[in-house]
C-alpha cells in the first residue's frame, strides 16, 4: 500500500447537520453518516499526499490500525480516494435498450377557455378554435405503448390540454377502452390529469373520482396572486371560479390526494403565503412550486433577485415543513417532498425525467414529441402513433444529454439529481433542448444540501415519518 493517495473530489460531498456529518457519494446520490475516522482520513489525504501505510502510521495513536486499513479499502471501493489505479467503470445509469414507454401523454384539445399570460404551450386555441384529438388517435396511442413495452405491469395515461375538460367526451371514451383492454391484459393503468377545474361539474367530479383520476389543480395563490396571469380569454381574473370549484372538488374527491401546481412569474416570490392558502385555507394535499425563468415571454421570467427570493422562501418553507415532520404532521410541500423521496430511494438521474425514454406525448394529430411542453413547438417529432417511434432519431438526442463530457454537468456535485434540468427550459433558454440550465445551478446545490439537512434530521429524529408520507406516494 505504497502508492501515493488522493481524494476523488468530484465523487464525495460533506454537509455539516447539527453535530453530525453527512457524507453525498455522488456516483450513486447514497447518503452516509460518516463518523471521525472516515473524516479525519478523508481531511488527511485532502491535506497532504501520503500512502496508505504513511496514513495509517499517522493516525494510529488515535484510531485502531485495522480499522484505518479497512476504511482506506472501503473509500478505495466507493471511489472516493484513489491509490493511481484506474477507476472502476461507472455503472451506466440506464441504457436506451431499456427504453419502455409506460406513460403516455394525450393533449386531447389544443383549445383553452382561459388565457393565462404566462402559458408555454406553443399549440394553443381559443375555444371555439381548439383542435381535438380524435378517439382512433387515442387508441393508437395505447397500442403503441403496448406494444413498445410488453412487459411492463402498470402503465399511466396522462391527460392534457389546452384544457383537457374540454374534451371530456373523448377522456371518458379513453378510459372505458383502457380499463377494458388493460384488464383484459392482466395490467393495471392510472388516470391522470391537470386542469384549471373551471370546468368541473359534481357529476364529472363523481366520475374522475370512482376511475381514481390523480389530479393537480392549475392555480396561483390567494384572488391577487392567481389573477395577474390566469385569466378568462377575455381579461378576467378567474380565482373565485377557481376556488369555489376546487373547494367542491376536495370536499367531494375521495380516491387520490388532489395537489395544486403553482407558477411563478416575475413579480411573484410569496412563496409561504402563496402555500399557506392553498394548503391551509383551501385544502390541497400537496402545493407544487415551478419558477418560470426560462419562457418565451422575457417579462414573465423572475430576475435573479427573485429567484435568490423564491429559494430563500423555499428554505423558509422547508423549515416548517421539518418542524411538522418531527410532529408526525406534513405540510405538504410538494418541491421538498419529491426531493427528500428521491434521497430517501437513491435515485440516481441520468437524464432529467422519464421523457423520451419511459413517457412520451401525443399531439392531437398523433405526432410523438418529447414531452407536453413541445407539442406545436420547432423540435422535431420522433414519429406518430400509425408508423412508431422513431427511436434512432430519439436515441441519438438522448444520447446528447446522456453525454455530460465537458459540461458542467461532468463533475457537479448534484449531476445526479438533476441531470442538466428540464429540456424544454434549455430549449426556451438556450434554443438548445439538450444544453444543460446553468443559471441557477448554485441554487439548485444549496438546495440540495438543505434537503440533505432535512432528511438527514427526520431520518434521525422521527423515521415513522417516511413510512407515512414518502413512501405511500409511490403508491397509488
Amino acid at each position: 500500500m505504497s502508492e501515493i493517495l488522493s481524494l476523488r473530489e468530484h465523487n464525495l460531498h460533506k454537509v455539516r447537520v447539527g453535530e453530525r456529518t453527512m457524507m453525498l457519494h455522488i456516483p450513486t446520490n447514497a447518503l452516509y453518516g460518516i463518523d471521525e475516522m472516515t473524516d479525519t482520513v478523508l481531511e488527511r489525504v485532502r491535506a497532504e499526499s501520503l500512502s496508505a501505510d504513511q496514513l495509517v502510521q499517522q493516525l494510529r495513536g488515535r484510531f485502531d490500525e485495522q480499522d484505518l486499513r479497512e476504511t482506506v479499502g472501503e473509500l478505495l471501493t466507493l471511489d472516493l480516494l484513489s491509490d493511481g489505479r484506474p477507476a472502476p467503470a461507472a455503472k451506466p445509469v440506464t441504457t436506451l435498450g431499456n427504453l419502455a414507454i409506460n406513460t403516455v401523454v394525450l393533449n386531447v384539445n389544443t383549445g383553452c377557455n382561459l388565457s393565462c399570460t404566462y402559458c408555454y404551450k406553443e399549440d394553443l386555441d381559443t375555444p371555439d378554435k381548439g383542435r381535438r384529438m380524435s378517439l382512433e388517435t387515442a387508441k393508437q396511442s395505447i397500442e403503441l405503448m403496448l406494444s413498445e413495452s410488453p412487459h411492463e405491469k402498470r402503465f399511466s395515461v396522462v391527460f392534457f390540454g389546452g384544457e383537457p375538460l374540454s374534451n371530456i367526451k373523448l377522456i371518458r371514451a379513453v378510459v372505458d377502452y383502457c380499463e377494458a383492454r388493460f384488464a383484459q391484459l392482466g395490467k393495471q393503468v392510472d388516470f391522470v390529469m391537470t386542469t384549471n377545474a373551471t370546468l368541473l361539474t359534481d357529476e364529472i367530479v363523481d366520475w374522475l373520482d370512482e376511475h381514481r383520476f390523480g389530479l393537480s389543480i392549475s392555480m396561483d395563490g390567494p384572488e391577487a396572486i392567481h389573477d395577474r396571469n390566469r385569466r378568462t380569454v377575455g381579461g378576467k381574473g378567474t380565482y373565485r371560479t377557481v376556488s369555489d370549484k376546487a373547494r367542491k372538488l376536495l370536499a367531494r374527491y375521495h380516491a387520490r390526494p388532489v395537489g395544486a401546481r403553482v407558477t411563478l412569474t416575475h413579480g411573484t416570490t410569496e412563496v409561504e403565503r402563496i402555500w399557506d392558502h392553498l394548503f391551509n385555507e383551501l385544502g390541497f394535499a400537496e402545493v407544487g412550486f415551478a419558477p418560470v425563468t426560462s419562457g418565451d415571454i422575457d417579462t414573465f421570467n423572475l430576475s435573479v433577485e427573485e429567484l435568490h427570493e423564491v429559494f430563500a422562501g423555499f428554505k423558509r418553507l422547508g423549515e416548517r415543513y421539518l418542524a411538522e415532520a418531527l410532529q408526525g404532521r406534513t405540510t405538504g410541500f410538494s418541491n421538498l417532498h419529491q426531493l427528500i423521496t428521491d434521497l430517501h430511494e437513491g435515485q440516481r438521474k441520468a437524464l432529467p425525467c422519464g421523457a423520451g425514454l419511459k413517457m412520451l406525448a401525443v399531439d392531437h394529430e398523433g405526432g410523438l414529441n418529447l414531452c407536453h411542453r413541445f407539442t406545436g413547438s420547432s423540435l422535431p417529432t420522433f414519429g406518430d402513433v400509425k408508423t412508431g417511434i422513431e427511436k434512432q432519431a430519439l436515441g441519438a438526442f438522448l444520447d446528447q444529454r446522456l453525454d455530460r463530457t465537458g459540461t458542467g454537468c461532468e463533475t457537479c456535485r448534484i449531476r445526479n439529481f438533476c441531470a442538466g434540468g428540464c429540456y424544454h427550459e434549455s430549449y426556451a433558454r438556450y434554443q438548445d433542448p439538450v444544453h444543460p440550465t446553468y443559471h441557477y445551478c448554485e441554487l439548485m446545490r444549496d438546495w440540495v444540501d438543505f434537503g440533505i439537512g432535512v432528511y438527514s434530521e427526520i431520518m434521525a429524529k422521527n423515521p415513522s415519518f417516511i413510512d407515512r408520507f414518502i413512501s405511500p406516494r409511490k403508491v397509488h
